[in-house]
């Protein structure tokens, strides 16, 4: 029976699997593959070698098992897939030195050598270089120049200044006249060029063939062609167009489940100009290019999710600004028509009140009374749109939707006067003044726009159903809730009404039909969940 080992991304770590013993993989030291990362359950999942590979079987984790990239409560890994334990990604070896050999070519065809590419790192690049480096040979040489590589390439975070160092350090290493590198859109999948560059000056045709390209991607294989233009294989016009003689090019992979791009190199004026040892080359070079892309796409990821969150964490409770800084799409410039439930809510006589009481007393009230109505309106999934000196405006529905926004808006009044009649209990124990509050919701169709720039977003509603909350919050009296008749027959949980003369608003030609939310009514706290409008 075959042996395996599992070895870490970054080589650091190795786990050797011995035949026809089952294996249990956890961050707990009594795990028999021990992983210390907060990603990884204490029984994370269970690894059974056998004669055909090894079986994987997920034990409930929290952050799942994924085989070459896919989430798997069970599965089999054979060498060289990849098995992801929450965030750790490790591949599959055999542990005998038996590999799968690259796939050789057909004698009639020009492609003399393909590899099959695992992407990432050269494992323990520096200590393989130290060690060779006693031999003085060519690998040694090797090596010691992708070691350079990996460190001129190392902490470069832009990506446009990462890929042209790319391609600078191709021309310095390589015998190349062209290089090209493309990478893959993650929505469409489409091979977008970034950048093609040529020592021989030309600017016109410097496209990847797309025959050679579409092989590299659908394969996953580095390809070395001696004369492209005469391969089978290779037949399009692009090539024949470009004269290419010799081409090489490998996948872009950081991971052995993701293809990022390609790296494409050829020479246009001599045939047999690449050697075995050159493609080996590309492939480890297009891993440490592949490293350092999707690291600058982290960096961008991280730097945009942390802009979004400072734009609304100021709207939502931090773990559901997160959510939305980590879903993109979510937020767009711009805005759209929409139902939506609007909440006003005002503090009743308290500008009379400030006029008896000192700043330090009125900034240590608000403060209590803003952090209590505001960690409601979260609660109940709300957007906190503004402050209006002591008035309260948030939205339900607006930019993020949740089936049941009339109810959350209700309820979230509710919610409001009980909190604020413990706060009153407190106060009067202290000795301090008392505060009623008046609440207004209504429903109904609006502009809801999120106008700016991707660095700095603010809301905008606009419609009559925002001007209705807004007068019916006036004329609410302190601890009532006012609600429009359109907010009345949405809602869905068994809420008590009790009608209350028409009333005519500024505003509005004919009387409004209004209802006040009987005291009693309960208030449930459900979750506040996220689910895109």
């Amino acid at each position: 029976m075959p042996a395996y080992r599992l070895v870490s991304y970054t080589g650091d770590q190795k786990f050797e699997l011995p035949p026809g013993r089952t294996l249990l993989v956890g961050r707990a030291v009594t795990s028999d593959i021990a992983i210390y990362d907060p990603t990884i359950s204490r029984r994370h999942a269970e690894l059974t070698v056998a004669p055909e590979g090894v079986q994987v079987r997920d034990l409930g984790s929290s952050n799942g098992t994924c085989i070459n990239g896919t989430r798997v409560t069970a599965g089999r890994v054979s060498p060289s897939d990849s098995i992801t334990f929450g965030k750790v990604l490790f591949q599959l070896e055999r542990a005998d030195g038996a590999e799968p050999r690259p796939s050789q070519t057909l004698p009639d065809s020009e492609i003399v050598r393909q590899m099959q590419v695992s992407g990432g790192l050269p494992p323990n690049l520096a200590a393989r270089a130290a060690r060779a480096a006693d031999d003085d040979d060519v690998q040694a040489r090797k090596l010691s120049l992708l070691l350079d590589i990996s460190q001129k390439l190392a902490g470069e975070l832009d990506l446009d200044r990462l890929l042209g160092r790319v391609a600078d350090v191709t021309f310095e290493v390589m015998n190349v006249d062209r290089v090209s590198i493309l990478l893959r859109n993650e929505t469409t999948g489409e091979l977008v060029p970034r950048i093609s560059r040529s020592r021989l000056g030309d600017t016109e045709h410097q496209h990847v063939p797309r025959s050679i390209a579409d092989k590299v991607v659908r394969e996953r294989v580095a390809v070395l062609s001696h004369n492209a233009a005469a391969d089978s294989r290779f037949k399009s016009n692009s090539i024949m167009m470009q004269s290419v003689q010799s081409a090489m090019c490998s996948p872009l992979m950081a991971s052995a489940d993701k293809v990022l791009g390609l790296l494409y190199v050829d020479n246009v004026t001599t045939t047999n100009s690449f050697s075995d040892d050159d493609l080996q080359f590309l492939v480890a070079f297009a891993g440490l290019a592949a490293v350092g892309i999707q690291s600058s796409s982290y960096a961008e990821q991280l730097r945009r999710e942390a802009v979004v969150r400072s734009n609304f964490e100021r709207y939502f409770a931090p773990n559901v600004a997160s959510e939305i800084a980590q879903q993109e799409g979510v937020i767009r410039l711009g805005g759209d028509k929409r139902s939506i439930a609007i909440l006003f809510s005002d503090i009743r006589g308290f500008t009379t009140m400030s006029e008896t009481l000192g700043p330090d007393v009125i900034a240590q009230l608000l403060t209590d009374y803003f952090t209590e109505m505001v960690d409601i309106v979260f609660e109940y999934g709300g957007t906190l749109d503004k402050f209006i000196g002591d008035a309260i405006m948030a939205l339900w529905g607006a930019p993020i939707a949740h089936p049941d926004d009339p109810d959350r808006a209700i309820e979230a009044a509710v919610a409001m006067q009980r909190a604020l009649g413990m706060l009153n209990t407190r106060w009067r124990a202290a000795d301090k003044p008392e505060l009623g509050v008046g609440v207004g919701i209504a429903y109904g169709e609006v502009f809801a726009g999120n106008i700016g720039s991707h660095r700095r977003l603010e809301y905008t509603v606009i419609g009559d159903a925002v001007n209705v909350a807004a007068r019916l919050c006036a004329e609410a009296g302190p601890g009532e809730i006012l609600v429009s008749d359109s907010l009345r027959r949405i809602t869905r949980r068994s809420v008590r009404f009790d009608p209350v003369p028409a009333m005519s608003l500024k505003g509005k030609a004919q009387a409004v039909t209004v209802y006040r939310v009987q005291s009693d009514t309960a208030a449930p706290r459900p979750p506040a969940t996220v689910t895109q409008a």
